[in-house]
């Protein structure tokens, strides 16, 4: 019970923390639309999906894509928290608090989770612009995968920020590994026309599979005019898919677990 208690107080302080900055959430609903309607418009303007099945068009299948973007800035944001806690002296208090430090960690991720997937839900409203009109069911799924992803790479960010000492620190380490992890997820391009050695870089890249997930879920919403079937059948057919959506979530579970674990392993072990 105290490590439950914990945990939500924790979660509680983030969600609030997050409410009371305005900035914060202008950013959360313009850096979406940034997104899709900059980013992805431009480059679907200039480039179009190689063997793309019949009725594909380069924004509808950049668009989990952009999803997933949006999930991994905001979780890694959130993870930056840390580093102010400690800063500011608020970090100290929780580390002689006589509660389990772990649950302090698992509340950050999951109030790091929280946001994420407000703002992904911003996304999901701004789907039928780009020709994907999801029901509810779909709307379910994908915010429960953004929280899955979410809780990946916040539990990363928490295991890093963990044992750094200063903001500028933290911020070259997420620099270094964030860029990688969106670029070899397969967001922009598929990954079966990418050449054999980033294949392999992409298989190993977490992100690859979550973004997998969301474009088996988003997809299964678009039906091809001829033939009655969805556009994530002929996507699978010619590689846009890679995966099926069971195992996609089987791997997002397991490394989630994984990285939710080192992160509370660290947290409990920081001075």
């Amino acid at each position: 019970m105290r490590a439950a208690r914990v945990i939500y107080t924790i979660w509680l302080r983030e969600f609030k923390a997050f409410l009371r900055e305005r900035g914060r959430i202008v950013g959360m609903i313009g850096q979406p639309l940034l997104y899709l309607l900059i980013v992805g418009q431009g480059i679907a303007s200039g480039l179009s999906l190689k063997q793309a099945p019949s009725g594909l068009d380069y924004l509808q299948f950049i668009y989990p894509g952009i999803l997933g973007m949006s999930v991994l800035f905001t979780s890694i944001f959130s993870a930056m928290s840390i580093i102010w806690d400690r800063e500011f002296g608020f970090l100290k208090e929780v580390l002689v608090a006589p509660v389990p430090r772990w649950g302090v960690a698992v509340g950050k991720v999951l109030g790091g989770a929280t946001v994420a997937v407000l703002q992904s839900l911003i996304l999901i409203v701004l789907a039928p612009f780009i020709g994907i009109t999801p029901s509810v069911s779909v709307v379910l799924q994908l915010l429960l995968l953004c929280f899955l992803i979410s809780l990946a790479v916040t539990s990363l960010g928490v295991a890093i920020a963990a044992g750094m000492r200063s903001m500028q620190g933290f911020q070259m380490i997420m620099n270094f590994l964030i860029m990688p992890l969106y670029f070899l997820s397969g967001a922009m391009f598929p990954i079966t026309t990418a050449p054999a050695w980033m294949q392999a870089l992409m298989r190993i890249d977490p992100l690859t599979y979550g973004v997998d997930a969301l474009r088996n879920v988003v997809l299964s919403r678009v039906m091809v005019e001829s033939g009655g079937r969805s556009l994530s059948e002929l996507a699978r057919e010619t590689g846009q898919i890679r995966w099926d959506l069971s195992f996609d979530i089987g791997i997002m579970i397991l490394v989630a677990g994984v990285l939710i674990s080192v992160a509370a392993f660290r947290f409990s072990r920081a001075d």
